[in-house]
C-alpha cells in the first residue's frame, strides 16, 4: 500500500436548507451507485443538520470553551503572568476549543452576537477591571476597549 488512501465508498448525502419545505427525496441513484439522503451528518466534532440550525452546536462549543477556561482559570487569575501572555493563551487554546469546526457554520446575526458576548466575557476576566484615575474607582472595560487591547 502506497500513498494516501481515500474513501470512495460514500453512500450518503445531505441537502442543507433553512426552508422546512425543502424537497425530501430519500435516495439518489446513479448508474451503479445509490446514495441515501440523511437529516444530519457528523463532520469531525460538528453535527450538521439539514436545515442548517447550529444553535445547539454553538451552545455545545461555548460550553466546552467555558469548561476549558475554568480549567486554566489559575493562569488567568495569576499576577505572575502578563496580560499579553494571558491573551496569547486565550487565543491559542480557548478560541480553538470554541471555534473548532466553525468553517461549517452559517451564522446568523444572533449567533454571531452570542459568540461575541462569550468572547468579551472571557477577555474581561483576563484583563480585569481598571481604575478610573479621576474617581479612583474600578470600572468595567467596554467592548471597544477590549477590542483595542486584543
Amino acid at each position: 500500500m502506497t500513498g494516501l488512501e481515500t474513501n470512495t465508498d460514500k453512500t450518503k448525502f445531505m441537502v442543507m436548507s433553512r426552508d422546512e419545505n425543502a424537497e425530501r427525496s430519500l435516495n439518489m441513484k446513479t448508474d451503479n451507485s445509490t446514495f441515501e439522503r440523511v437529516e444530519d451528518f457528523k463532520y469531525f466534532v460538528t453535527t450538521l443538520k439539514n436545515q442548517n440550525y447550529i444553535q445547539v452546536e454553538i451552545k455545545s462549543r461555548m460550553k466546552s470553551g467555558n469548561a476549558c477556561f475554568h480549567s486554566v482559570h489559575n493562569f488567568f487569575s495569576s499576577g505572575l503572568l502578563s496580560k499579553h501572555l494571558k491573551n496569547k493563551i486565550y487565543k491559542t487554546i480557548l478560541c480553538l476549543v470554541v471555534l473548532y469546526g466553525c468553517g461549517t457554520w452559517s451564522l446568523t446575526l444572533r449567533e454571531n452576537r452570542r459568540l461575541r458576548v462569550c468572547e468579551n466575557m472571557a477577555l474581561r476576566r483576563i484583563f480585569g477591571p481598571e481604575t478610573d484615575e479621576v474617581r479612583g474607582t474600578w470600572i468595567k472595560l467596554h467592548n471597544k476597549e477590549l477590542n483595542e487591547k486584543e
